[in-house]
């Protein structure tokens, strides 16, 4: 009888373990808004279409399973299976993708897209992560193209700039702020409300939906629409996952991936109004001229000869983006 009981119990945690395993964890990184959130609509689409087609899959709310480097390290290790995460959690692992956030190189996701299908660049991305325990699935756009917000005046040219310390999300974005006779300072993503308020840092670099989606339409006053490049994050998930799906699995999975990115697009075509929302929300607007735009274009150049990617990320994103 003792032994009756052990192996029930064995077969229990068995079958414990296997529904587990089978469960797909989704792991959003914003509020569930499919208005003003892009990665949600991606990661929900994602998780629905798996679900439609017999795969469980389960979405776990934004800091649910940790921030950005914990949900990292859990993709990698196998334990989260799909993370919304930013660039740098790819970059950190192989540092390729970060030519592709070089400024001014691509105004548009329909550049984006063109360049990535033409270079292959999704490949040669996973071709660097996937040895670490991660594959980059998608790049996800959260927002029309990105510009300048601040709490103290209106940017309406690169000079404008110089007295203001800008929150950066790591060095390489100090390096941009700097080529742009600005400063900058790195806050975390959590602590960005607090910085704007006790004057650490006096903005940021963001799509326009970004302010509307967490609420800091209450300390940011100015926008400008510079058009810098398309806000991207990343749909990581883990490669010891992907590569043990059964053939049908795989392609549920690659399905989902089309599904959800079509869906994450057409997100991003219905922002045309997001400005007047800035607007509504008491931020004011600056529309950058094209010569203003130019000045700051021609002062990112420094950044195509190193600091943001390394000679050859930035060469084979050039070449997929026909800018030789």
């Amino acid at each position: 009888m003792k032994h009756l009981k052990l192996s029930t119990t064995i077969a229990a945690m068995a079958l414990m373990a296997s529904a587990a395993q089978a469960e797909v964890k989704v792991a959003q990184d914003c509020p569930p808004d499919p208005e003003t959130c892009g990665t949600y609509v991606w990661a929900s689409t994602f998780a629905k279409h798996l679900n439609d087609n017999g795969m469980e899959a389960v979405e776990y709310a934004r800091g649910a399973l940790g921030d950005e480097a914990e949900r990292l390290d859990q993709v990698s290790s196998g334990l989260l299976k799909v993370s919304m995460s930013d660039q740098r959690s790819a970059g950190s692992l192989d540092p390729f993708i970060y030519g592709m956030g070089l400024p001014f190189l691509f105004g548009t996701h329909a550049e984006l897209d063109a360049a990535v299908e033409k270079g292959n660049m999704l490949e040669i991305i996973n071709q660097g992560t996937a040895p670490n325990g991660v594959r980059v699935l998608a790049l996800v756009a959260n927002g029309s193209p990105a510009g300048l917000f601040n709490t103290k005046k209106p940017i309406e040219k690169i000079e404008d700039m110089a007295d203001l310390r800008m929150r950066a999300l790591d060095e390489t974005q100090i390096g941009m702020y700097e080529a742009w006779g600005s400063a900058g300072t790195i806050v975390s993503w959590p602590e960005v409300p607090s910085a704007l308020q006790t004057g650490v840092a006096d903005g940021y670099l963001n799509a326009p939906v970004v302010p509307l989606m967490f609420g800091h339409n209450d300390f940011l006053k100015h926008f400008t629409d510079v058009r810098i490049s398309a806000p991207v994050r990343v749909a990581l998930a883990s490669e010891d996952w992907y590569q043990g799906l059964s053939d049908e699995e795989r392609v549920t999975v690659n399905e989902a991936v089309e599904v959800a990115t079509v869906a994450n697009r057409q997100w991003v075509l219905g922002q045309d109004s997001v400005l007047a929302d800035l607007e509504a929300a008491g931020i004011a607007i600056v529309n950058l001229s094209d010569e203003g735009r130019a000045r700051f274009a021609e002062a990112s150049l420094s950044l195509y000869e190193g600091g943001l990617a390394s000679p050859e990320s930035v060469a084979a994103w050039l070449a997929a983006a026909g800018k030789e």
